[in-house]
């Protein structure tokens, strides 16, 4: 906050037109005064200030009022102190705060309005303390806001108790998370293979960028599209309509809704700015799905309905935090916010969304372990819900129960896996947020013909793009460990098949093999290199290609294929079309992407990450 003090023999202004699209009501001065003898305070709100800076402000303005002896205090809105400004409503606040802050201290206190163009004249009396400028900063200590949390462990009966005193005996998963969410540990360190893996597919950071940002290579690109287009599927699967939708990834902090959910975010927002204009990258899909959900007519009919985006994403996360694959500080967020008329049909649409997280999770072999961040509100309304969500976990959760009103959301429920190095790793998430719909003025018309704002629900079932695909890869890992052979589901490999010819003259009898595949939809490639049968087939197994296909004399004689399967080490013989019929019921009910990478391996440079 930036202040400039005039010691005035005379000041008076006039309002002359708005400022600001909403500028302050004029008020019972009607828009002008005229003062004697009085102290005018120019004054500048700036970005990151907020009350805290009040106290500070009206110490230093109170300090050279009581030395010049002036009558009054005018408090007066003048952006031209700084060019790095809060947004309107914000300034609104603060200015109003500092008035009523000086009007408390007993002095006779008066008041610009604010977001108007004004005529003013002024008359400085021009004595050593007649002219002094102030900056005024919050303070940090009080601006920080401590939240309070209460941690419990509820078992599936209903039962509360200590996560000091529970008895982990059975619950690894559940030690894990409670070590690190409710006593602070800090795990030790260790080679985690998933990075391995992850360089290994084209996951690497982009060294020309900001740190924590990431380049994908074919391979990559491959994996991500196919889990992108999954989690759509996924969305819909939940039997609700779903819409999809496109948009911005950058939001102007003017707007009051975007400034206001960025202070209840926190402190990892990545900002551009660009003229006088202060934006913030989106960190989910909620900016641009709220935007265009305000302007929306919507009725009680249509509900619930759900709107979805794969949304690039940004969080300032701590350079020490970044992990390749799990915590970037750009990533894809599939994002699903489903509308609801009320907290109860939320509630009841939350448990199909926490079904379906669990069935995904299973599906690639893994379970989690649940935190329960929820208010204390909820806790004591809708406990019956809450012990019924726990039985449906059928593992015991750790609640962390905080005062109600600090947030948008009710209920937090964040899915850990604990991952190959013991470390709980959160994947999956939903939340039932019951302010953003007042927040930004997204309204549904019930059947009386009033408007009402929805409960929404946030869920990313998947979990971001990156970190499903590190529990994908984390679970490969947690199987070489066993002595297993890794691999990642042929859904997701970025060349499901890869036939590799003998020698050269069958190269012809490969690729027709191989564009048959093609045909049916499936990732396929053929390795024309002129290297040796045993150079193909271990190259072939570093890449983890799910199914090997051998083509030699007898292959083509007798209209079979050699098949080599990586999951379980087997070799098998069979017909095409019974190939075909394999693999068709292998990646039935996942997307079809097609290939990211030339058929032919001979025409391929050498990348920059390790096969």
């Amino acid at each position: 906050m930036r202040l400039l003090l005039i010691h005035a023999r005379r000041f008076s202004y006039e309002v002359v037109k708005p400022a600001v699209e909403e500028p302050e009501p004029l008020g019972e001065a009607g828009g002008s005064g005229a003062f004697e003898n009085t102290l005018v305070v120019f004054t500048s709100v700036e970005k990151g200030d907020d009350e805290s800076a009040v106290p500070g402000a009206v110490s230093e303005i109170l300090s050279v009022f009581n030395q010049v002896k002036a009558s009054s205090i005018v408090v007066y809105p003048y952006a031209h102190l700084s060019q790095d400004l809060a947004p309107p409503f914000e300034a609104v606040k603060i200015l109003g705060r500092l008035y009523a802050a000086l009007k408390e201290a007993g002095v006779e206190a008066y008041k610009a309005p604010f977001g108007w163009y004004k005529a003013f004249t002024l008359e400085c009396y021009g004595h050593p303390l007649s002219e002094l400028s102030r900056s005024v900063r919050r303070s940090e200590t009080g601006a920080r806001r401590v939240v309070e949390k209460k941690f419990y462990i509820m078992t599936p009966d209903g039962v509360l108790h200590d996560p000091a005193g529970f008895n982990y005996a059975g619950y690894p998963e559940l030690k894990a998370l409670v070590e690190k969410e409710v006593f602070g540990k800090e795990f030790t360190g260790g080679e985690n293979k998933v990075n391995e893996y992850c360089r290994k597919f084209g996951f690497e950071w982009e060294p020309m960028s900001d740190h924590g940002h990431m380049r994908y290579g074919p391979h990559a690109v491959s994996i991500m599209e196919s889990v992108m287009r999954y989690s759509w599927m996924v969305a819909q699967s939940l039997g609700i309509p779903v819409f999809k939708v496109m948009g911005s990834n950058m939001f102007n902090l003017k707007e009051k809704p975007v400034y206001e959910h960025a202070v209840l975010f926190g402190d990892r927002l990545y900002e551009v700015q660009l003229d006088e204009d202060r934006f913030v990258l989106r960190y989910a899909a909620c900016h641009q799905q709220f935007a265009m959900l305000r302007d929306w007519v919507i009725s009680y009919k249509e509900m619930p309905f759900g709107a979805f985006e794969v949304a690039d994403s940004y969080r300032l996360e701590q350079r020490g935090e970044l992990a390749l694959c799990f915590r970037l500080r750009k990533f894809y967020m599939p994002d699903l916010h489903i509308l609801t008329r009320d907290i109860n049909e939320a509630i009841e649409v939350s448990m199909r969304v926490q079904s379906k997280i669990h069935e995904e999770a299973g599906k690639v072999g893994r379970s989690y372990v649940a935190l329960y961040n929820i208010t204390d509100e909820f806790l004591e309304k809708y406990r019956d819900k809450l012990v019924e969500f726990v039985k449906r976990e059928k593992y015991p959760v750790l609640l962390a129960v905080i005062p109600s009103g600090i947030y948008y959301w009710v209920l937090n429920v964040e899915y850990h896996i604990v991952d190959n190095l013991n470390r709980p790793r959160e994947i999956a998430t939903f939340q039932i947020d019951v302010g953003n719909g007042a927040r930004f003025n997204i309204a549904y018309v019930d059947e009386k013909g009033e408007k009402h704002h929805p409960v929404i629900i946030h869920t990313a079932i998947l979990g971001g793009v990156e970190r499903y695909i590190y529990m994908v890869l984390d679970t490969a890992a947690l199987m070489e460990a066993k002595g297993q052979t890794p691999y990642i589901p042929t859904w997701m490999s970025p060349v499901q098949a890869r036939v590799i010819p003998v020698s050269r003259e069958f190269n012809e009898h490969a690729f027709k093999v191989a564009g048959e595949l093609a045909s049916r939809g499936f990732r396929v490639d053929v390795d024309d290199r002129d290297e040796t049968l045993g150079k193909k087939i271990r190259d072939a197994g570093r890449e983890w290609v799910p199914y090997i296909i051998v083509i030699g004399e007898r292959e083509v004689a007798t209209g079979t294929l050699n098949v080599r399967v990586r999951r379980s080490n087997d070799q098998k013989v069979m017909r095409l079309e019974e190939f075909i019929d394999l693999l068709n019921r292998e990646v039935e009910g996942y997307p079809r992407v097609e290939m990211t990478l030339p058929m032919k391996l001979s025409s391929r440079p050498l990348f920059s990450y390790r096969q």
